[in-house]
């Protein structure tokens, strides 16, 4: 009789453990990330696009829409160090302030460096799994500088700024990593990208913990492929042919074969989201889409009607698409004009998972309520500042948002400041009949490059 009573107790204890671990995976959100690359405003239809993206589309109709969000840098690099660290890339150890480049001995042990805390770290040490899928670009060659040292238990893509999306090289070099090992695949990366995805969504229906998905694309970013005869790597655009018929209406030819990777990786958005939806978990997880910075008109991409381009500090290299999704919690089909970027999404995650961040040194702001209740952000001020990035002949900036008032010096040393709330597409300069406001932003903007500075 005690050893069948002692049995039931040992069982009922099992249960109860299983049961209180379920309870607490579904209590806390899971968290899919989709990080779009050189996509910018005018590249997605919800936003005004000529570019079909039903699937992107379909988030807006699902979330929140916002007008007014700012990326941690007009660069690929730094915006994904501010992104995943909650930090302006000012900051950084290694001064990620441009992109890294895959093939210079300068950059072989420059990125992310450890005690650069990740979210993904955060949440990993609170028992989520973690994944990045796609491109990473903060550190390439050492294991100390991969995913998988900064926080992620898994991943699986690839390190440096661009691949060829047919081969998964760089030009001629193999990046196509599982987890710290590069393997050899075969597909197009755009949807290489998409089914680890569905792959990790898969297992995540049987898991106990809480997710947390970095879906890093590199669409519709060109891909890098390799020239024999000069023996060297080159960007070319690496579009399918099925998907250039789709956008045949597109009368430019390199704009055309933008449309067409990016319809491609809107198909990718909608497959996970599916599988999302097939494995029981889109109505407890948070779904955000944004975009690393904006396009390069060079490359096909366009960020109309606003100013300027990546690797520039006009609002066309910084203010970019994102949509956010959450069922029961983000009334749908709603947006804000709230001043807001992606070095927010650090605190926001970590107060919706009700995580202490009181010994991180943080330059975002909370905003689950903005999300939840639609409640206003605040004024805000935001910092950038730029390095060089030599394949785009573009040298250093620096840009103060403080408020409606921007200020932008730019790599010549032409300063601008502009009033974004009359002027939103920064065609009237005041620097000469704002010369009080000029000289105030600009000692600020001393302030901050010394205040920043590792």
């Amino acid at each position: 009789m005690q050893h069948t009573l002692n049995q039931i107790c040992l069982g009922l204890f099992f249960f109860l453990i299983f049961f209180s671990d379920h309870v607490q995976a579904a209590e806390r959100p899971n968290f899919l990330i989709i990080f779009t690359d050189d996509q910018g405003l005018n590249d997605v239809g919800c936003y005004g696009s000529e570019i079909p993206t039903p699937n992107i589309d379909q988030l807006a109709k699902e979330g929140l829409l916002f007008r007014q969000y700012y990326s941690a840098s007009s660069i690929c690099t730094p915006s994904r160090f501010g992104l995943l660290t909650g930090r302006n890339p000012s900051r950084s150890q290694d001064r990620l302030l441009g992109a890294l480049m895959f093939m210079s001995q300068l950059d072989k042990n420059r990125g992310i460096q450890p005690g650069e805390t990740t979210i993904a770290e955060v949440l990993q040490q609170n028992d989520y799994q973690t994944a990045l899928i796609g491109k990473w670009h903060l550190g390439h060659g050492n294991k100390t500088l991969l995913p998988t040292s900064h926080g992620f238990d898994l991943f699986r893509g690839h390190t440096g700024g661009c691949i060829d999306y047919f081969t998964m090289t760089y030009g001629n070099i193999p990046d196509w990593y599982h987890n710290q090992h590069t393997v050899s695949e075969n597909g197009y990366a755009t949807d290489l990208i998409t089914e680890e995805a569905e792959h990790f969504l898969k297992g995540q229906q049987i898991a106990k913990k809480p997710f947390f998905l970095f879906l890093s694309y590199n669409a519709p970013h060109f891909g890098k492929g390799w020239s024999p005869g000069d023996q060297s790597a080159i960007n070319i655009m690496q579009a399918r042919g099925s998907d250039l018929k789709r956008v045949g209406n597109i009368k430019d030819k390199v704009r055309r074969e933008f449309a067409a990777m990016t319809v491609a990786l809107d198909d990718g958005i909608g497959r996970v989201m599916t599988a999302l939806k097939n494995n029981g978990l889109d109505q407890n997880t948070l779904v955000i889409f944004m975009t690393d910075h904006g396009g390069t008109y060079v490359y096909g991409g366009s960020n109309q009607p606003f100013r300027g381009a990546k690797a520039s500090l006009f609002e066309g290299g910084i203010r970019v698409p994102c949509i956010m999704r959450w069922p029961g919690k983000i009334q749908a089909a709603t947006e804000t004009n709230e001043v807001t970027w992606a070095l927010d999404l650090f605190p926001t995650i970590c107060q919706l998972v009700n995580v202490d961040t009181g010994g991180l040194l943080l330059d975002g702001q909370d905003i689950s309520s903005l999300l939840t209740k639609q409640t206003p952000v605040g004024t805000r001020e935001l910092f950038w500042q730029l390095g060089p990035h030599k394949e785009l002949k573009r040298g250093r900036w620096t840009a103060l948002r403080q408020a409606d008032w921007k200020y932008i010096q730019n790599e010549g040393g032409e300063e601008f400041l502009f009033d974004l709330k009359a002027d939103p597409y920064e065609k009237q300069n005041r620097v000469t009949d704002k010369p009080g406001k000029l000289k105030e932003l600009q000692k600020h903007r001393d302030e901050l490059v010394n205040e920043l500075s590792p």
